[in-house]
């Protein structure tokens, strides 16, 4: 069952970059690379948001006019898999601060990936939302091994206490 899991896993991730990071058409991707040089890095730097959550108060102010929502909750709702599936796939790395460290790699690694690239931009505030995305994923994980411990001899998990793995001596 693990292994299907770990399958599932990578068919997301790959899922996930090929909408974060090759969204647009096949045709596009190819004139971007293209036209790619060193210079496309500073319009990036120039493009990118660094400023905490500017384009979150921004997507609120305008929620009207702009499609906030869908870039809001799509950009936390995009991670939730990630905290959810990680700590069922990594034996010894179900810890929080381990899924997140690695989810927050996923993530900054996307982002510096657009940056570079040209197939998108660097926003910081993806960034926070993505890992509140990871976060909520994670609790959902921890909630469900915490109400269904059934579902831990189901998946073959070996049970943890206080989120570490002990070995007997």
């Amino acid at each position: 069952m693990q292994k299907r899991i770990r399958i599932f896993f990578v068919i997301y991730i790959l899922i996930l970059i090929k909408l974060i990071v090759f969204k647009y058409p096949y045709e596009r991707l190819v004139d971007i690379a293209a036209s790619w040089s060193s210079n496309v890095v500073f319009e990036g730097l120039g493009n990118a948001n660094f400023v905490p959550l500017k384009t979150i108060k921004m997507y609120i102010k305008y929620s009207d006019r702009l499609n906030s929502f869908e870039n809001l909750a799509g950009n936390i709702f995009a991670f939730v898999p990630f905290g959810m599936m990680f700590p069922l796939t990594m034996t010894r790395l179900r810890r929080f601060g381990i899924v997140f460290v690695n989810g927050l790699t996923l993530v900054l690694g996307i982002e510096m990936f657009q940056l570079i690239s040209a197939f998108g931009a660097f926003d910081v505030d993806d960034v926070i939302l993505n890992c509140l995305g990871i976060v909520l994923g994670y609790v959902i994980y921890a909630a469900g091994c915490s109400l269904f411990p059934e579902f831990i001899k189901i998946m073959g998990i070996k049970e943890e206490k206080y989120g570490a793995d002990f070995e007997k001596n």
